[in-house]
């Protein structure tokens, strides 16, 4: 299930739409039945992954020959060719594939608000919409394997560059002597408003624990993603490059595990350093 997957299970399970789950972590409490990969497919032709990588789907897929007509649902952040590549594979089963690319964070997880990103056939996200609209209200499809991820990767690149203008503008402001949070609300009464200072500032990040419930690692991971991605289609990209850049420099600055929320207030100690 991983961090994402335990609200959309909850949001399933509360649909009647939960076959079985299972972790890489003990499930202290659980929405149904914990079963391997292997098991599920004896109970459900629907499997959904919400792993950090496509890498990790194949890797639970591998010995496992899945049944003619089941689908699998990629709802991680990955590279758009590892998902065209398993889509490809599957295909030759009889299986298919979407990459369903979220947003909304754990919080729309668990309020089944989430925004999917779907690459695919369309008769797979038809087979499968009722079960995602258990936890998603935007359903985006965006052509074959690979396109939500690669509109996924698109969407990272420009919101966590978004987040660390916003954090070093408003680090700016402080050293001025303005208080942060009038300072977001400046923002939000202006032009230069984002659902960074909307929503992130005031709920995740100006808090004595801020808690923005995902960690820098996945952030860092996710624009060095979005970094290949532009490589290869020879796009020019200097502000995912250097959002890449800063990314891993504040990995390398701390535990990767911490909270991305933690980053506004260590700005000043890894802006501008090398990873």
């Amino acid at each position: 299930m991983g961090r994402m997957g335990a609200g959309i299970a909850a949001r399933l399970a509360g649909a009647g739409r939960l076959a079985a789950v299972w972790d890489s972590q003990p499930i202290a409490v659980s929405p149904a039945p914990i079963l391997p990969v292997a098991e599920m497919v004896k109970r459900t032709r629907l499997l959904l992954f919400a792993v950090p990588t496509t890498g990790d789907i194949r890797k639970a897929l591998s010995n496992l020959t899945l049944p003619r007509g089941c689908i699998v649902v990629d709802l991680t952040t990955s590279d758009p060719k590892d998902g065209a590549s398993l889509a490809s594979e599957l295909a030759s089963q009889g299986v298919g594939y979407l990459d369903a690319a979220m947003t909304g964070g754990a919080q729309g997880a668990q309020d089944g608000t989430l925004t999917l990103m779907i690459g695919g056939e369309a008769d797979s996200l038809e087979r499968a919409r009722a079960v995602l609209e258990c936890f998603a209200t935007r359903l985006f499809h965006l052509g074959p394997a690979g396109h939500g991820q690669a509109m996924k990767l698109v969407h990272n690149a420009i919101l966590h560059a978004t987040f660390l203008a916003t954090c070093e503008g408003l680090r700016m402001a402080e050293r001025v002597g303005i208080d942060t949070a009038l300072a977001v609300a400046v923002l939000n009464a202006g032009n230069a408003r984002s659902y960074v200072s909307e929503v992130r500032f005031p709920r995740d990040v100006l808090k004595d624990q801020p808690s923005a419930r995902s960690a820098v690692a996945t952030l860092a991971k996710d624009l060095a993603l979005a970094e290949g991605m532009a490589a290869r289609l020879a796009a020019p990209a200097p502000y995912t490059q250097m959002t890449a850049r800063l990314l891993a420099s504040a990995q390398g600055a701390g535990d990767p595990t911490r909270d991305f929320g933690l980053l506004f207030h260590e700005f000043d100690g890894f802006a501008g350093k090398e990873p």
